[in-house]
């Protein structure tokens, strides 16, 4: 049945695409080891995985659904901790998911999402003007760090109504939570630091609300109509900083990274053969923000041959399943030979960079506009721009989940 020895993950996330290609190679889904020894299923199938995402059998709520997790086996200090343990929508399954879901979908309709646009270019044009600032004397500009960060972090804190005092704090605790080959004692120091900044940001919008989402929130867990929880509201705003954030700012760096080492890509674009839209989604498909999302659960054997997946291979009852999201991207089955190269005049862009079924991301719609306006202006402004280290030099997160760089430095001309 499958593979007689999972393929064993590496939490540093050192080389995303050759570990994705070696999880293909296994078939369309295969055991897989993630940190301390816990086993679960990788699909990299887009379609095996879009019926499995799709299909009521399979549950991300692990205190119904994980007997690893019923029997207390999961530690506090397992990296993967907070994936897990958190009480949201992330890990809800079947009426609490939709309960959950609808009282934070109100805040990212599509007229909400579009308002925010003239705020989005002023933010985008801002950062700009410090980074053109900096680069005028010749400077080597961090664009992760002075542009991919700060846009998506602002956006979101405006949203929630986080101080800026605050960011810093919150931007530094949310990186720990992707940072998959944490020790122990980081990980239940992170933990701690997480919910002690957003507890922070309870009491302070409990004393003074404002229009923001974390107000709307508490009105909702403090009115009662729906019957939030104080760790459904806390582990909430866990899901919707973390996920808006470090999600967006991947896709941005990506995307960048992407046409500065494609030059004949730009240029489709810059000619106007292609849109910045085509740039997003293929890079989407090619550079998934989330490698690997952990996790869902089997809630009865699943015979991956229902599925369309291999006759010799069942998910039994209580067994884990990893979405290999970064190994679908490139998928030859779907995308044909050249499915590794960046091509933004491709045909066939569909991807699952922000999953499917009920669990679909809410911010995605956010995700796309921040990162049209900020690929746009930054080209725009600076047609020169150029990356000043090559392809290896370029470090990769300290995460298997989480598909980035830890910076991107260029030069504006």
């Amino acid at each position: 049945m499958g593979h007689p020895r999972p393929l064993v993950i590496d939490p540093t996330g050192r080389d995303i695409h050759g570990e994705a290609a070696r999880i293909r190679e296994r078939g369309p889904v295969t055991l897989v080891e993630l940190p301390d020894g816990v086993q679960a299923w990788a699909v990299s199938s887009p379609d095996l995985l879009k019926r499995l995402l799709t299909d009521p059998r399979v549950s991300k709520d692990p205190r119904r659904h994980w007997p690893r997790w019923i029997n207390g086996e999961i530690a506090p200090e397992w990296p993967l901790f907070t994936w897990v343990a958190v009480q949201n929508m992330f890990t809800a399954y079947g009426g609490e998911h939709k309960r959950l879901r609808a009282l934070v979908s109100k805040a990212f309709t599509a007229r909400r999402t579009a308002a925010l646009q003239p705020r989005i270019e002023e933010i985008t044009a801002a950062l700009l003007d410090r980074i053109e600032e900096a680069g005028r004397h010749g400077q080597v500009v961090d664009l992760r760090e002075e542009f991919c960060y700060p846009l998506p972090i602002r956006v979101i804190s405006e949203l929630f109504g986080l101080p800026e005092e605050q960011s810093a704090e919150l931007r530094a605790v949310v990186d720990g939570v992707f940072h998959t080959s944490a020790t122990p004692e980081e990980v239940t120091d992170n933990y701690a630091r997480l919910y002690a900044a957003l507890g922070e940001l309870v009491a302070l919008k409990r004393q003074s609300p404002g229009d923001d989402l974390t107000s709307a929130l508490i009105a909702a867990r403090d009115d009662g109509d729906a019957r939030l929880s104080e760790q459904e509201l806390l582990d909430t705003l866990v899901l919707m900083v973390s996920a808006s954030h470090e999600t967006t700012v991947n896709l941005i760096d990506n995307a960048i990274h992407l046409l500065l080492t494609h030059p004949d890509q730009l240029a489709h674009v810059r000619s106007g053969r292609v849109l910045w839209e085509d740039v997003v989604e293929e890079a989407l498909r090619v550079e998934a923000p989330v490698a690997s999302l952990p996790l869902r659960y089997a809630v009865e054997d699943l015979k991956m041959s229902e599925f369309g997946g291999p006759d010799d291979v069942v998910i039994v009852k209580g067994e884990a399943i990893l979405a290999a999201y970064a190994a679908a991207g490139r998928h030859p089955g779907k995308y044909g030979e050249d499915a590794d190269r960046f091509d933004v005049a491709r045909a066939d862009k569909e991807h699952l960079a922000f999953g499917h079924g009920v669990h679909f991301c809410l911010g995605a719609p956010l995700g796309r506009l921040e990162a049209h306006i900020a690929l746009r202006a930054l080209f725009d402004r600076f047609p020169g721009l150029r990356l000043v280290v090559s392809q290896d030099e370029l470090e990769p997160v300290d995460s298997f989940i989480s598909n980035g760089h830890r910076s991107l430095p260029v030069r504006l001309s």
